[in-house]
């Protein structure tokens, strides 16, 4: 009896693995490198300079990705912050709610990037990508040409290597992640993964920020939101422990946010504890 209430609770679990509130498609409105053990800035804000928004202004689009199965208005506050900050912002959604073939998402994602780079007149956009959405810019980065079109990746509890959870469903005989093909990509010993996490993690001349949290509770193991390869990878709780940040929270949280803009200026990775 106990099972049988629990495996349809699994199933929709799974349906949302690394759900990523998707947001619409929306017109401007060789070891690691570890920041782990870095302290927070103590004079840090979640605000700017006017020098500092002009110079946003100036730089690369930014394209927020969303993962699988979410709703267009979750990454406002996220896409509303770098506005503030003086970024152009564009915000892609995964094609079918990212439920499909990631290569396809990512094929579809090269040619929104390039109506990004054409309407702006820039050369190259900046990747902020939560979820699933790291996995496709990353393959679009690596295996369809996108070095050259992209500048900064950053992503936000992605499952570079895979998470424990997509493989539930079928621990519990009901099939393979439910049918969800994207889930299947993003289990564990994937074919899809391993062909991604073949050879360099980080090809071309990108600059790499991986983002993960102790409390995701869609990527386990947590440090499978790694890479490898020179990527700086950030764990929210190393500079600050008391932070709790959930998977979808990585969207929404302040101290998250003060890492994505340091990633996205080039500075040096100092945590806000205190940012709202």
């Amino acid at each position: 009896m106990l099972l049988r209430k629990i495996v349809p609770v699994l199933a929709v679990t799974v349906a949302a693995v690394l759900a990523a509130p998707a947001a619409a498609v929306a017109a401007p409105d060789r070891p690691a490198v570890s920041v782990d053990a870095t302290a927070p800035a103590a004079g840090d804000s979640v605000t700017s300079t006017a020098a500092e928004i002009a110079a946003a202004a100036a730089g690369n689009p930014v394209i927020v990705v969303g993962g699988l199965s979410g709703i267009a208005s979750a990454y406002g506050p996220l896409a509303s912050r770098l506005r503030v900050d003086g970024y152009r912002v564009w915000v892609y959604q995964l094609p079918n709610l990212g439920l499909g073939d990631i290569p396809t998402s990512a094929r579809a994602f090269s040619s929104f990037v390039g109506q990004v780079r054409a309407s702006t007149g820039a050369a190259k956009v900046d990747v902020v990508a939560h979820s699933e959405g790291g996995l496709v810019s990353r393959y679009f980065i690596k295996s369809l040409g996108g070095a050259s079109s992209i500048d900064r990746y950053v992503s936000l509890g992605t499952p570079q290597y895979g998470t424990y959870v997509a493989n539930i469903v079928k621990f519990l005989g009901l099939g393979s992640c439910a049918g969800i093909v994207a889930c299947q990509q993003m289990s564990i010993g994937s074919s899809f993964l391993a062909g991604l996490n073949a050879g360099d993690d980080t090809p071309g001349a990108v600059r790499w920020t991986a983002v993960r949290t102790l409390q995701d509770e869609l990527v386990r193991p947590v440090d499978n939101a790694t890479l490898a390869d020179g990527a700086t990878n950030v764990l929210i709780q190393s500079a600050c422990p008391l932070r709790v940040v959930g998977h979808l929270g990585l969207v929404l949280d302040g101290t998250t946010y003060t890492v994505i803009r340091q990633a996205l200026r080039g500075e040096a990775i100092r945590p806000n504890c205190l940012a709202l």
